[in-house]
């Protein structure tokens, strides 16, 4: 590799890390005719439908923008070193590093060069070499530029597993605040573009089976949490709006990193914490596998997510009215809404009831978390001892459970040493 290319690779992945958009899950694309690669098998990582690890080499075409959005380190009036791959430069750098087993596949972004045709272009035209001329059959992620025409999303949409366009900032008026040469509906057009061909596709498939695939592994979407100001309430609504009209596969969350002394972007020093994130990473799940409503989360009385425990735990201590839970009788849902019952062990109980009466022996081979799980449940043997106990006070007891395992765990791996 040249010192040149060698340098761009440095400056251009070091650029495509405040995007946290890729997961090459729901692709199901194998290796055939003894070509290059499977997505398949399990240099950012990112994890496999079944759970296995994969690795991704994970750049941006250039970093050149047209755009001038406050938020992003690219933006043209940032003085900072630009650069820019060639189509063969990407093409290249993705077979010389999947053949030394560094990566299992591609995720590629881009700044806005010229215009948004002229970028997706050469997106597409990566992606067709790699499969066409080299037959790679490993992971590809496109990021899909908003303003590209119809046909190059849907050429994108042959060759690339996934697709993503970065809703950027959950709400209109901050994204007007914060990068006003972009709107939102620019966004949602492509994604409903995309919805549509999938659902098209897969039902011309049905009748002809030599129809091609187009994004097995679906869309996405990216916001950046901070950088307007906006609550957990407005950002988990936009999500559950996008996941239920685009049908997204993932929506992700990145925590703004302050980059400049713009007075329209939070002050320098105060990232977003990291505990935010994880926390709207838990209410998303609790939206997609355990059939919540963002209203039931949170609402504009209560915007906020409570940092200390996570989503569904709170949730039940502001609805103790519908606990404890009979184990025995409840129905999968509300089963799936006792904190620390997650969808495997709930799956389990209303298997293994159809024999017997759960007991608590029971409950604990099936690997609910009891710590939490007792405030809220009945069963066999088991009457609910803490029903007298206000919300406050359960909190309070599983923080202490919770601080008392981390010292005990910390104390032991001192005594290793």
């Amino acid at each position: 590799m040249s010192e040149r290319a060698l340098e761009k690779l440095a400056i251009l992945a070091d650029a495509a890390k405040y995007d946290v958009s890729c997961s090459s899950s729901g692709s199901d694309r194998k290796n055939k005719n003894k070509g290059l690669g499977d997505t398949g098998a399990g240099i950012c990582h990112t994890y496999t439908e079944d759970g296995r690890c994969v690795s991704l080499l994970k750049i941006l075409l250039t970093n050149y923008c047209i755009y001038d959005c406050a938020y992003c380190v690219s933006r043209r009036s940032n003085d900072i070193k630009r650069a820019a791959f060639t189509v063969q430069e990407v093409v290249d750098l993705t077979i010389n590093f999947y053949r030394r087993n560094y990566i299992e596949g591609l995720f590629l972004s881009s700044g806005i060069f010229k215009d948004p045709d002229y970028t997706m272009e050469r997106l597409v035209r990566i992606a067709k070499k790699l499969r066409n001329e080299h037959n790679f059959n490993g992971y590809i992620h496109l990021k899909t530029i908003p303003g590209a025409s119809q046909e190059l999303i849907y050429e994108a949409g042959l060759y690339a597993d996934r697709l993503s366009i970065n809703l950027e900032i959950p709400t209109t008026s901050g994204l007007k605040l914060l990068a006003p040469e972009k709107d939102h509906q620019q966004m949602a057009r492509p994604m409903d573009y995309i919805r549509n061909t999938i659902i098209q596709t897969r039902e011309e498939k049905k009748i002809i089976k030599s129809t091609p695939k187009f994004v097995p592994a679906g869309q996405s979407t990216q916001m950046i949490i901070g950088a307007a100001k906006e609550s957990d309430w407005q950002i988990i609504h936009a999500a559950q709006h996008f996941y239920k009209t685009y049908q997204l596969k993932r929506v992700y969350y990145s925590g703004y990193v302050p980059i400049s002394n713009d007075t329209r972007l939070p002050a320098l020093g105060t990232a977003v914490p990291m505990v935010r994130e994880n926390r709207l990473y838990q209410t998303d799940w609790l939206l997609r596998f355990y059939k919540f409503e963002a209203s039931e989360i949170l609402n504009p009385t209560n915007p906020l997510l409570d940092l200390d425990i996570d989503p569904k735990l709170s949730w039940a201590l502001r609805n103790m009215h519908q606990f404890p839970v009979d184990i025995n009788r409840a129905s999968y849902e509300m089963l799936l809404r006792v904190p620390g019952i997650g969808v495997t062990s709930a799956k389990k109980i209303v298997a293994a009831r159809k024999f017997s009466k759960l007991r608590v022996i029971h409950l604990e081979k099936i690997g609910i978390s009891l710590s939490k799980a007792k405030y809220f449940i009945t069963c066999q043997g088991y009457q609910q001892q803490f029903v007298h106990l206000q919300a406050d006070k359960i909190k309070h007891y599983i923080l202490s459970q919770s601080t008392s395992k981390y010292i005990k765990g910390t104390s032991q791996q001192m005594q290793l040493f």
